[in-house]
């Protein structure tokens, strides 16, 4: 197995992401307003990030990895994890806007366990492709169509390219890093994350520094 995907490396960052927010709000000091606030600008976020990502693979991954030889049975079924996983969000949804409400001992405990149902059926989702489709990338990478592929991924504007490379590096292992940094040069990352990612840096990076500060 050489390098791996883009699609890998973002699945990491959704991750580390639920670990962070399930462990922030095992955490979390009820009545903590501020703290709440920084939650939901963080959750406001991941939601973005993990719509996008799964719309995206209906639109653009999947016609690409169907022309590589992918079955229409297994993309129909990651369809149907991709429908679960958008009912747990918008689940998750309700109770942060519950939690930026009443940030008391109920909502919070909500906020908590809708998060736990959001990790159970991502990561179930994410094993699976990466099982499935990390080897048609790995084996398909250079072909016409997975090069269409991440350029149409591409296409998404500055503003989303430097918040989501500023977000998908932070925390990312090495290996992760060096597969972003394989596909997309480090002048571009440092050029667009250093205009466009200084909102994450600014709101989002701060709000799980506070993890370890509330243990």
């Amino acid at each position: 197995m050489g390098q791996m995907s883009m699609n890998k490396v973002i699945h990491g960052a959704f991750r580390r992401d639920l670990d962070r927010f399930i462990a922030a709000l095992a955490a979390f000091q009820p009545g903590d307003r501020a703290r709440a606030t920084a939650l939901g600008t963080a959750w406001a976020n991941f939601d973005d990030q993990l719509t996008y990502h799964h719309e995206g693979e209906h639109e653009i991954a999947w016609p690409a990895l169907a022309a590589v030889g992918v079955s229409p049975e297994l993309l129909a079924a990651m369809d149907a994890e991709h429908e679960t996983m958008a009912a747990a969000l918008s689940e998750t949804r309700t109770a942060m806007a519950a939690l930026l409400r009443d940030p008391g001992v109920g909502p919070a405990s909500s906020a908590q366990a809708a998060f736990q149902k959001l990790r159970a059926v991502t990561v179930q989702h994410l094993d699976h492709e990466e099982s499935e489709l990390e080897p048609v990338y790995q084996a398909k990478r250079d072909t016409p169509e997975i090069k269409a592929m991440g350029r149409a991924f591409g296409k998404s504007g500055l503003a989303r390219g430097g918040r989501f490379f500023t977000w998908v590096l932070d925390g990312a292992s090495g290996e992760e890093e060096a597969a972003v940094r394989a596909e997309v040069p480090g002048p571009v990352i440092a050029v667009i994350g250093g205009i466009f990612g200084r909102g994450y840096r600014r709101d989002i990076a701060p709000v799980w520094s506070g993890n370890d500060a509330q243990r």
